[in-house]
C-alpha cells in the first residue's frame, strides 16, 4: 500500500504541475523614447554669411543745396546742354591718353565728386576715316580707355557707363583735319542724377 500511495502521490504531483499556468516570460517594460535632439536655431546675430555688406551710404554733401546750385536744380537735359564736363580728345586712330585728355578727365572727375549721384554715359566718337564696324571698336576702345582712368581717379565703376557710336554723331561736320580732330573724343553725358 505504500506503493500505491507514493504512486499516487506522484501522479498528483504530476497532475498538479500540468496544471499550473506557465507564467509569460518576462517582458522588458517600455522605455520612453529618447528625447529629440535639437539644434538650437541661429539668432539673426549669430548668422554667418558670406554676403558683403553693403556699401556704406554717403550722405550728400550739405553744402550743396538745391537753392545753392543751379546744376542740382537743373534737370539732365539742361545740364548735358550746358555740360560741365569737357570731352577727351584723342590722336588720330588711337585709344591711348595723353597728358591734356588726363588733365581733362581730373577736372571732370572733380564734378562727379562734387554730384556724388550722377551716373555718367562715355560715349565713344570717331571721324568719318575708316569702316563703320572699325569706328565702333575704336570708338568703344576711348569710352573704356576714359572709364578705367576715371575709376583710377576715384570714381565708382557703377557710375560710368559706356557706349560707342563710332562715326554716327560727329561734333564737327566739317571734312578736314580741324572736323576729324574734333569728332575724335569720347563725350561725357549726363544720364541720371
Amino acid at each position: 500500500m505504500r506503493r500505491l500511495a507514493l504512486v499516487l502521490m506522484v501522479s498528483l504531483l504530476v497532475g498538479s504541475a500540468a496544471c499550473v499556468k506557465k507564467q509569460p516570460a518576462a517582458t522588458p517594460t517600455p522605455q520612453p523614447p529618447p528625447a529629440p535632439t535639437t539644434t538650437p536655431r541661429p539668432t539673426p546675430s549669430t548668422v554667418t554669411s558670406n554676403v558683403p555688406p553693403p556699401p556704406p551710404v554717403i550722405p550728400p554733401d550739405p553744402s550743396i543745396s538745391v537753392t545753392s546750385d543751379p546744376l542740382m536744380a537743373a534737370d539732365i537735359e539742361k545740364i548735358n546742354k550746358q555740360s560741365p564736363f569737357k570731352p577727351v580728345l584723342f590722336a588720330y586712330d588711337s585709344d591711348a591718353l595723353d597728358d591734356v585728355a588726363r588733365s581733362t578727365m581730373s577736372a571732370n572727375a572733380e564734378i562727379m565728386k562734387k554730384y556724388g549721384t550722377w551716373v555718367i554715359t562715355l560715349e565713344g566718337h570717331c571721324d568719318e576715316r575708316g569702316t563703320a564696324e572699325y569706328n565702333l571698336a575704336l570708338g568703344d576702345r576711348r569710352a573704356l580707355a576714359v572709364k578705367n582712368y576715371m575709376v583710377s581717379l576715384g570714381i565708382a565703376a557703377d557710375r560710368l557707363k559706356t557706349v560707342s557710336y563710332g562715326s554716327e554723331f560727329p561734333f564737327a561736320p566739317g571734312h578736314d583735319e580741324e572736323a576729324w580732330k574734333q569728332n575724335r573724343r569720347a563725350h561725357f553725358m549726363l544720364t541720371a542724377k
